[in-house]
């Protein structure tokens, strides 16, 4: 079995200026590094004229999560995933919620060290159904992610990305090949927004949902935190629910969830509930099928409606499932019509339990 290390070979970059720098193909931000300089994610580095790595094999630390905390909806509704990051993001966003680890340049935090193999072992010890790369954005970290996705596959485990969807095309095909599902963080539906909350661009991330759902056999949903002021108006909120409808249909699921201060936005106010209430209904009435509310207690905004009865099929309360319907194929009981997503024998929810996982030896 593979030893863990930190240093590791990285990939999608080439050699620039007669072999002075080198840019990183990871990502549209196109970072070009001197010898020894790091990227705006941190983790990758010019090491004498090479890529690397510097978190494969470590990890922020491990936990048994329920499924529907990714946010996934309609990818095997009460099971339960391994979770996972480890530190480093290429966006900047200052709003971010986990900018204790995706913003960290304090490598020590990285505390279990882990290899594929044992990560998928701990999956399959635990009874967990999938294994999720989240916490920090798992496009930093995507040589590590994918060796361990192609050894959960080998285990029969689902492999889940929690990301922005901030990648390019090369690496983009590679990365999603190996994921079985994705919940993906639309932040917003300008431009304005993505360059000066995110430091990134809107483009490239509807490319990749474009790609996910149209390319591949990933499953998809996504998600948009709504901030009180800067991305939650009614003229943004349509345009992006046409999008989604337009794109990529109506069956794709999408939550909108709640904010609240932290990071570099600390100033603002909490999302009200009623904001929430609001986008959900704009949503729907846009043709949408499933639509959700994230990060409060809703007993409406978190139930699965069969799209052509809207017999309530799903019934959630925040992370716990208090009723479920579908037979194993995903077909409401009333009128047999199926519900998008993945589905299988749901046996006892795993509910809104949270297990920390130690796996440094």
């Amino acid at each position: 079995m593979k030893t863990p290390e930190s240093i590791h070979p990285g990939r999608w970059w080439h050699a620039i200026d007669n072999g002075a720098r080198i840019q990183c193909d990871l990502c549209p931000r196109d970072c070009k590094l001197h010898d020894g300089q790091r990227g705006a994610c941190f983790v990758r580095m010019n090491q004498g004229g090479q890529m690397i790595l510097t978190t494969w094999g470590r990890s922020s630390g491990f936990c048994i999560d329920p499924i529907e905390k990714k946010p996934l909806n309609h990818f095997y509704p009460g099971s339960s995933i391994l979770s996972f990051g480890t530190a480093g993001c290429n966006l900047a966003c200052k709003f971010c919620q986990n900018w204790d680890i995706s913003k960290s340049k304090d490598m020590d935090r990285l505390m279990d060290a882990a290899t594929p193999e044992q990560i998928t072992e701990a999956a399959v010890a635990y009874g967990a159904k999938s294994v999720a790369y989240t916490y920090n954005d798992p496009v930093v970290f995507a040589e590590y992610a994918i060796d361990t996705a192609l050894a959960c596959r080998e285990r029969g485990v689902k492999n889940v990305a929690v990301t922005a969807g901030y990648i390019h095309a090369e690496a983009r095909r590679e990365f999603y090949a190996v994921m079985d599902a994705a919940n993906v963080d639309l932040k917003g539906f300008t431009d304005d927004f993505y360059q000066k909350l995110c430091g990134a661009h809107l483009r490239p991330v509807l490319e990749t949902l474009a790609y996910i759902h149209h390319e591949t056999d990933c499953w998809l949903e996504l998600t948009t935190l709504l901030i009180p002021g800067k991305n939650d108006s009614d003229e943004e909120l349509k345009a992006l629910s046409a999008w989604v409808a337009k794109e990529l249909g109506p069956d794709v699921p999408l939550h909108f969830t709640a904010f609240h201060p932290d990071w570099k936005m600390g100033d603002l106010p909490p999302t009200p509930p009623a904001t929430l209430t609001r986008a959900r209904q704009i949503a729907m009435d846009t043709g949408l099928h499933y639509v959700y509310t994230g990060n409060v207690h809703d007993l409406s905004g978190g139930t699965t409606h069969c799209p052509k009865c809207q017999a309530p099929v799903i019934v959630r309360d925040w992370y716990e499932i208090r009723s479920y319907l579908l037979d194993e194929a995903g077909c409401c009981p009333h009128c047999h019509t199926s519900v998008a997503g993945r589905f299988g024998r749901f046996e006892s929810p795993f509910g809104a339990r949270r297990i920390p996982v130690r796996l440094a030896t």
